[in-house]
């Protein structure tokens, strides 16, 4: 009896230790977290317009997955080629000046180990922030096959400017406090990529956000965050507020409603009356992606939703045109009177 409970107690240390040392290997990182946030420059030259006019677009590409995106499937290297391809012929007849993406990776097993933000930043961007939201040896999902769990996965958001970056801070939202930590070891961290633009004499902030999908209470959470970092900006910079926000706001108790109820703060290729909607791209039903800016130092030109992306994403991409009003004629118009 001895004997065979000394053999199921080795049995079961070996186990265990298998199961930890398993645990603490997938749920390492691939990079120093000291390179999640980066900037840079591109040896690309780039064509700005001599006129005021600044066009910026918000697009959550999704890895390039296309509508395959959280499917449980295995998808071909073509796949991604083809919508890369898609995304740069549309990126290049727009020429914007700034791009804000989410959901980009950077040389990852599931998309082929092709970093997109370098393909992307050909087209003649020659500055990119860089925020890395996971990295992880190993993702349990889909739950099947188990061959695609093991992999490198580095993902982000990127943005991509023809202006200078200064400066950029990665912001880490709070988790979801339910979840357990095994499940947490594997999850996304949720960002808010806050840049410093250099256009001309003036600095844009601007502020990519991809947030919580899954748990409407922590997304809430999550915006009070958001919305505190756009009011801390607003008042005294160009500012403006992008990206995936995972709320519409028909939902109930819409998340979305903290920054749509603030004051002098414009929506772009927003009208209640209109469906303007950007998920999913094969046949938009829901809004969840936005641009907000301030109105007393922007001035929306154009706005709208880019549908000729198609299907690259299961999201589809938001542009707005813009001019920056003069700063001290903005300053003098805050000034009480007597």
């Amino acid at each position: 009896m001895n004997q065979k409970f000394k053999y199921f107690f080795i049995g079961f240390a070996c186990l265990l230790f298998v199961i930890v040392g398993f645990y603490f290997w997938a749920s390492s990182p691939n990079i120093s977290a000291n390179n999640y946030n980066n900037t840079g420059q591109y040896d690309y030259s780039s064509s700005i317009s001599n006129d005021s006019m600044i066009s910026i677009i918000t697009y959550n590409i999704g890895y390039l997955s296309g509508m395959t995106n959280n499917l449980p499937i295995e998808r071909p290297k073509s796949l991604f080629d083809q919508n890369l391809n898609k995304v740069i012929y549309e990126l290049k007849k727009t020429d914007a000046d700034i791009v804000a993406f989410q959901e980009i990776d950077y040389d990852s097993k599931r998309s082929y180990y092709v970093n997109q933000q370098n393909e992307l930043g050909k087209l003649g961007y020659s500055y990119y922030g860089q925020n890395i939201n996971w990295d992880k040896k190993y993702v349990p999902f889909p739950y099947y096959p188990f061959s695609l769990h093991f992999g490198k996965i580095v993902s982000g958001q990127s943005v991509l400017s023809k202006y200078p970056i200064k400066d950029q801070e990665r912001i880490a939202l709070q988790r979801n406090s339910e979840n357990p930590f095994y499940y947490d070891s594997f999850y996304i961290d949720r960002l808010a990529q806050v840049c410093k633009i250099a256009i001309k004499d003036k600095t844009l902030v601007l502020i990519n956000v991809h947030l919580e999908a899954y748990d409407q209470a922590t997304r809430k959470k999550q915006m009070k965050q958001v919305k505190n970092l756009y009011i801390k900006y607003y008042k005294d910079f160009p500012t403006i507020l992008l990206g995936d926000f995972n709320s519409d706001i028909h939902f109930e108790d819409a998340a979305i409603d903290l920054i749509m109820e603030l004051p002098d703060t414009g929506c772009a290729a927003f009208d209640t009356s209109i469906a303007q909607n950007t998920f999913s791209s094969d046949s938009p039903s829901v809004r969840l992606d936005y641009i907000f800016y301030n109105k007393e130092f922007i001035s929306e030109v154009e706005a709208k939703i880019l549908t000729q992306f198609d299907l690259a994403s299961d999201h589809l991409p938001l542009l707005m045109k813009f001019k920056l009003k003069d700063q001290l004629y903005a300053n003098i118009r805050r000034q009480p009177t007597s």
